[in-house]
């Protein structure tokens, strides 16, 4: 049995100390997981000067993931750890770190006034139950209950977000803001996992409540935009769409993307065709302009149905989004110009970034994931961030409103104070 010994994790500071806020990335593509653990944390602390307040971890799933966590937990004990891996690689100021499916990515944050808290649940047959108590958990680490986070970072299997992020609401109520990504592998194929700590986890959530002594700030966006086709959920269950005005949703969707989806009738895989073609609600409007969370179709069913990454429900109106790869390239260093905007920031106020980046965007673009790390880097005018591809993002949006979506960017932006 999984012990969660990070349910109780925290980073609490003395308000003597006068360090400002700094982050650092390190990253390796060393297929040894002690070594690449050893060798990234450590040039990791070399650039902070001290041990982190907070480490991030996202290595791919071809590592022997509980060595890495076991390993970082030795090198940083008492540190508070948040990880889940990756798709591929990571992405970070140097750009692409993968080779073979082989890749980690540290993150550090030093922060001696803030306080960071992690915790970890498995997610069983309640992931909402386990939502509610890793957030109480992670804000009982650091002694803060009662005072809502600034940010709550999430990581999760994908599947179950939506009810996680609804438990953590129902702690926080609906305007705290809850970021990150669904843990990811390469192939779609389950060996996905979280840490937590200096363990790594499977079928569990992660949370980090975080406290910083600087502002945060965040964007939530995708690369596509809105066609003139749209239709109203007439039958739908989870994640399961059955019909769009009356008519089998596969049927309906084909029409809609000029027959991507070629015969019907069979069970099929469609990401790979659906990649730039996914359903869309609106979320809100900033400046009168809608904008939109993504639903990617995930396969075919033999009765004419869709199952997708999210869920949705009978009422909503979904429309055919379109995306391209240029707009899947530019994209994300927009997003990163909106977390930073949200905080009238300028780029010499930034200590650096998270960043969440669809898997599914990414093997879309591949060969091309450089040049998304050097827009993202020159937004932040080399400020460190850290990437991670994940199965479905968490973000949020202008108004205010947290959810989970697909083929989406999520971006948190640092003061450095």
């Amino acid at each position: 049995m999984q012990g969660f010994a990070c349910a109780l994790l925290g980073f609490l500071v003395g308000a003597n100390l006068e360090l400002l806020m700094k982050l650092a990335t390190a990253t390796s593509t060393l297929l040894d997981p002690q070594t690449a653990a050893r060798d990234a944390y450590s040039a990791l602390e070399a650039q902070l000067g001290a041990a982190p307040s907070l480490l991030v971890v996202y290595p791919t799933a071809s590592y022997d993931v509980a060595e890495v966590a076991a390993t970082l937990g030795r090198l940083a004990p008492g540190v508070p750890m948040h990880g889940a891996t990756s798709c591929l690689g990571v992405m970070s100021g140097a750009g692409f770190t993968g080779e073979g499916g082989v890749g980690l990515g540290l993150l550090g944050i030093l922060d001696p006034e803030g306080a960071y808290g992690v915790a970890a649940r498995p997610l069983g047959d309640d992931p909402r139950a386990a939502g509610r108590s890793a957030i109480a958990a992670a804000i009982a680490a650091v002694e803060r209950e009662g005072e809502p986070p600034a940010l709550v970072w999430l990581a999760a299997d994908p599947g179950s977000e939506e009810a996680v992020i609804a438990g953590i609401q129902e702690v926080l109520g609906p305007n705290v803001p809850i970021a990150g990504g669904s843990a990811a592998d390469n192939d779609v194929g389950g060996a996905w996992s979280q840490i937590c700590g200096g363990e790594a986890l499977r079928g569990s959530v992660v949370v980090t409540a975080m406290y910083p002594s600087t502002g945060a700030h965040f964007a939530f966006h995708s690369g596509y935009s809105a066609s003139e086709s749209s239709g109203v959920v007439t039958r739908a269950e989870g994640r399961v769409l059955y019909e769009i005005d009356g008519r089998p949703a596969a049927e309906v969707y084909n029409e809609w993307t000029g027959g991507i989806l070629g015969a019907l009738g069979v069970d099929a895989n469609v990401l790979g065709k659906t990649t730039l073609h996914p359903l869309g609600r609106v979320a809100g409007e900033y400046g009168g302009v809608p904008y939109h969370r993504l639903s990617h179709p995930d396969s075919v069913r033999r009765d004419g149905a869709l199952t997708l990454f999210t869920e949705v429900f009978v009422g909503e109106r979904l429309i055919q989004m379109v995306g391209t790869r240029e707009s899947l390239i530019s994209r994300a260093g927009r997003v990163v110009r909106a977390a930073m905007s949200a905080g009238n920031l300028s780029q010499e106020e930034l200590a650096g970034a998270l960043v969440i980046y669809c898997a599914g965007c990414m093997l879309t673009i591949q060969g091309s994931i450089d040049e998304v790390a050097r827009g993202i880097s020159s937004e932040l005018a080399g400020a460190p961030f850290l990437g991670t591809f994940t199965f479905g993002e968490q973000g949020c949006f202008a108004n205010n409103a947290s959810y989970h979506g697909n083929l989406m960017i999520s971006v948190a932006v640092f003061e450095r104070g």
